[in-house]
């Protein structure tokens, strides 16, 4: 899987490309990248495009690939975050063979360098408020206008600057903002926020600091710091390069190394919500059970639910490299865990919900063992033992009364045959009360034995799949649509601009509009029974079942009531849109 994402991936990457004029013209002597999640959530498949990119890269050219923690925001940040990423790292085959790193790991140096820069006249000690500041900046077409703050002498700057560090002002009271143009067309450049006050103690400094450096101060810095060779991210980043250049341009003096930004489009995936701030308010606010919900676009919850690791690296080999933003029918991504799980789960048998069949013909005290293959396709994945008896269970919806046009499974006076076992006739059925079926009555052709001579009897009904009613394991099934309602996707969804990057953020919708988006029928549970295989296996363990789909067990089972977590069905809505 490994050397076809690389090989497709060295026809189409523009980034390579650029990588390898690089290297020609001597600009770099080596490839040195990064992965730099902010610990603030659990990731997504919207990340896996860049982390897949940034340790590829580094395996293409023999380089390294930090891990680096751009933890500069603690207002949101935590341990948990930064222990389920590396978890997920190491899930999807990659490791960060440049070392791991933290934003945080820096501090003292970016207070120097900021200190550097108030005495070069490249940052101030700002009074504005928020509020204020957006009125001074301007607009896309009309330039913002300086605050009256702006040439205050240098060493005033600087004194307010540290007594800002010893703790002596309120949050809002001051901010440090670099120097730059406030009439510049590129909004991103009108002097920035570099640090502000902020009273929360931080996941791995504690007390230390009560001020902290922006996300578009510190990450530039911290590669160039690693000796980064290329900063590989997301297209929202473009309209930022100008400020990574002129931070690192002017720092230069304090840093080993001048790292080139590369921009490519984000993963966006319809009907997916993917923003790790909708995404926490959907766990904060109890509509799903977690980051790790099957229902979730996290690595975790698509594990949790039976997707592969193989399977995502597949999907992000298919949609390539782009430079323009597009979404990706989510289609695509089931089609990708199909076509893994289709050569590497077992099957088995299981009736999501049950219809009671009685053959009538057989001994009631007899019981007999059948053989029958775990993979049709892989014969050394071996064979398994079931039982065949007087009692079964069939899907309800393989039964109908009065058949409609070309139906073809079980009805009265029609054969259909079991799988592994007999062909079997049904004569009749038992309804309740309310005229609803409860019980299928057939017979048994005790000659028609899966493997026996008279199994290559010509009957018109399909085969069907079976759970015998002596052996049969209950077991619960958790059944999956998408978050957001047909057609429903986040127009206004967010970029993966790290929350620190306050002024440059994007205005999250109201939480509102985006709870009303919620697709009421994203989970459904159902009871059924299945083969004694499905118990006694590990969490994690997934199975084919047989014309239901794919499905995973759950950490919630038990041994009296395992969980089955639906991956994905068997019908691949993907290749039929192609």
């Amino acid at each position: 899987m490994e050397n076809r994402v690389e090989e497709k991936a060295a026809r189409t990457n523009f980034i390579w490309d650029a990588i390898d004029q690089d290297l020609k013209e001597g600009r770099y002597q080596q490839v040195h990248t990064r992965f730099p999640p902010e610990p603030n959530g659990y990731m997504h498949i919207g990340h896996c495009k860049a982390l897949i990119m940034d340790f590829l890269t580094a395996e293409k050219y023999g380089g390294k690939c930090n891990l680096r923690f751009d933890d500069t925001n603690p207002a949101k940040e935590d341990t948990e975050y930064a222990e389920a990423i590396m978890r997920d790292i190491h899930w999807l085959g990659f490791d960060w063979t440049g070392g791991l790193y933290y934003a945080s790991d820096y501090y003292d140096k970016l207070y120097e360098i900021a200190e550097d820069w108030i005495r070069r006249d490249l940052a101030y000690v700002d009074e504005l408020s928020q509020e204020e500041m957006r009125a001074y900046r301007g607009t896309l077409t009309e330039p913002g206008k300086n605050s009256p703050w702006r040439d205050r002498p240098a060493e005033e700057s600087l004194d307010l600057f540290h007594r800002m560090k010893a703790g002596e002002f309120p949050e809002g009271r001051y901010i440090l903002r670099m120097k730059i143009d406030m009439a510049s067309p590129n909004m991103v450049m009108r002097d920035p926020a570099m640090y502000r006050i902020l009273y929360k103690e931080h996941w791995r400094t504690g007390k230390k600091w009560c001020v902290y450096p922006m996300y578009d101060f510190a990450h530039p810095i911290s590669d160039a710091l690693e000796g980064i060779s290329h900063s590989m991210c997301s297209l929202e980043f473009e309209i930022h390069r100008p400020l990574y250049d002129w931070v690192v341009e002017h720092s230069q003096n304090m840093l080993p190394a001048k790292p080139r930004q590369i921009e490519f489009a984000r993963l966006n995936l319809t009907q997916t919500v993917m923003s790790k701030r909708y995404l926490r308010q959907l766990v904060e606010g109890g509509y799903v059970k977690g980051w790790d919900d099957p229902r979730m676009p996290t690595l975790s919850a698509l594990r949790r639910r039976g997707y592969t690791a193989a399977s995502i690296r597949d999907f992000v080999d298919r949609i390539g490299l782009s430079k323009a933003d597009s979404v990706v029918d989510y289609a695509l991504l089931e089609s990708c865990v199909r076509d893994d799980l289709g050569e590497k789960a077992p099957r088995a048998m299981a009736v999501l919900n049950p219809l009671k069949v009685v053959l009538t013909n057989w001994p009631e005290d007899k019981v007999q063992e059948l053989e029958i293959e775990n993979h049709p396709d892989h014969p050394e994945m071996g064979t398994r033992v079931i039982h065949f008896g007087r009692e079964l269970f069939i899907e309800q919806d393989d039964f109908m009364e009065i058949p409609a046009k070309k139906y073809q499974r079980m009805f009265p006076g029609n054969e259909v045959r079991l799988k592994g076992a007999y062909i079997v006739r049904c004569e009749d059925c038992v309804k309740d009360e309310a005229g609803n079926v409860i019980e299928v009555h057939c017979t048994v052709d005790m000659d028609s034995c899966s493997g026996s001579e008279g199994a290559n009897r010509k009957i018109k009904g399909k085969t069907l799949h079976w759970v015998s009613a002596a052996d049969a394991i209950p077991f619960e099934a958790r059944l999956y649509e998408p978050l957001l309602s047909a057609d429903e996707d986040l127009e206004e969804a967010e970029p993966e601009l790290s929350e620190d990057s306050v002024e440059a953020a994007p205005v999250v919708p109201n939480k509102k509009d985006f709870i009303s988006r919620l697709n009421p029928n994203s989970l459904t549970v159902v009871r059924g029974v299945a083969e004694p295989v499905i118990r006694d296996c590990e969490v994690g363990t997934t199975f084919q079942f047989l014309r239901s789909g794919y499905f995973c067990k759950d950490p919630d089972s038990t041994h009296d009531l395992p969980v089955y977590n639906r991956t994905v069905g068997l019908r691949d809505t993907f290749a039929k849109k192609k």
